[in-house]
């Protein structure tokens, strides 16, 4: 079986704004082979960039497109592509928007793997320590506190176990994130955990200040409070904080996830449409586990990308927690015909070959970009 075909779909909802909301548009990545077995994956990048990064023509060894790194290759030879696409994009790559468009081939590979093997991806990760996670309600402050407790006691209703709420107003000043999160922890209840996702907004003073306060409402978790190149600073928080503090989802090497774990940090977020694909995901996640660590998916994209976390995260000991974005582009909630439902706070792993999902490619033809 050889590969035959690389497709970079950039979709984009109709408006865009700068709320931090990754399902307004997505790349998605297609890989064909000659036996008629189509790879999905998902890029959660800046979807024009990855896309010129995986068809760029070649300019030399080590500076060459994605998709002629691959092209003409066995799908199944997994780890030697990924080699093959970071050793041919070491010009322009080592990280960044060069990894993030590797995961989406990478994770695609993985689908054409299960889908030849009869098997969901997670078993070829190394076998499923469980066969659901309990699923956090991922989704923004809202722009006022009240609004936040309204939103906050809807997911309690729909019977999440935990949500965690991030960007939008917080840092613009103490009253509005201590409001903010008061407001979340009324609405939410005692019973449900609560996450803080304060999107990078503090220096390190500031946020060893708000983890003391933020912890009377009993976080679960302290998020991306600091700008992530700031390893120093994270290192301070997490020997001053009394919650545990969580970050990796702008990280994506292995390199940069060993330094947050040397800073201290408690949870590690690597996404699998970030870091290279589930083959640098599970890595990361051993990673953690080999320090004692959660290990905690972020993402914040379709269908796609939480069907692909569902699978590492399963082939992990020390992951039992899901970021589920519960935005409602549609994006998000109508691009993979299988919906992942929350069912008492959980979603089930799929069993299907492969990702165990299927595109709407009325969806893929609606929000395509020329």
């Amino acid at each position: 079986m050889k590969i035959t075909d690389v497709e970079a779909i950039w979709l984009q909802l109709p408006t865009v704004d700068e709320r931090c909301d990754g399902t307004q548009d997505t790349l998605i990545v297609r890989v064909h082979t000659d036996e008629g077995i189509v790879g999905v994956g998902e890029v959660d990048s800046s979807p024009m960039v990855a896309r010129a990064i995986i068809e760029a023509p070649l300019s030399h060894g080590i500076a060459r497109g994605l998709r002629l790194c691959v092209i003409g290759e066995d799908p199944l030879d997994i780890a030697r592509l990924w080699d093959r696409m970071y050793q041919g994009s070491i010009f322009f790559g080592r990280g960044g928007a060069a990894q993030q468009a590797i995961s989406g081939i990478d994770m695609a590979l993985w689908d054409i793997a299960g889908k030849v093997m009869g098997q969901p991806v997670y078993r070829l990760l190394g076998g499923g320590f469980r066969d659901k996670l309990r699923a956090y309600a991922s989704i923004l402050f809202q722009e006022t506190p009240e609004a936040t407790y309204e939103l906050a006691r809807s997911l309690a209703q729909q019977g999440y176990t935990a949500a965690k709420f991030g960007w939008g107003p917080i840092g613009t000043s103490e009253a509005m994130d201590l409001a903010q999160v008061r407001m979340a922890r009324k609405g939410l209840g005692d019973d449900v955990d609560l996450m803080i996702d304060a999107g990078i907004c503090y220096d390190t003073v500031t946020a060893i200040k708000r983890a003391s306060q933020f912890a009377e409402y009993a976080p679960f978790w302290l998020e991306e409070p600091l700008h992530p190149d700031n390893i120093e600073g994270y290192a301070r928080l997490a020997a001053n904080s009394p919650i545990r503090i969580a970050a990796g989802e702008q990280e994506t090497t292995i390199q940069g996830f060993q330094a947050l774990l040397d800073a201290g940090l408690a949870v590690l977020q690597p996404d699998v449409a970030r870091v290279g694909g589930p083959s640098q995901a599970i890595q990361i996640g051993r990673l953690a586990a080999s320090r004692h660590r959660l290990c905690v998916n972020h993402s914040y994209k379709t269908g796609v990308s939480i069907a692909a976390s569902l699978h590492f995260l399963a082939a992990l000991p020390n992951s039992s927690l899901l970021e589920y974005c519960v935005e409602q582009s549609p994006l998000r909630q109508t691009l993979t015909r299988e919906r992942l439902p929350v069912v008492d706070g959980y979603v089930m792993v799929p069993q299907e070959p492969g990702l165990g999902i299927t595109l709407d490619e009325e969806v893929v033809a609606r929000y395509r970009m020329a």
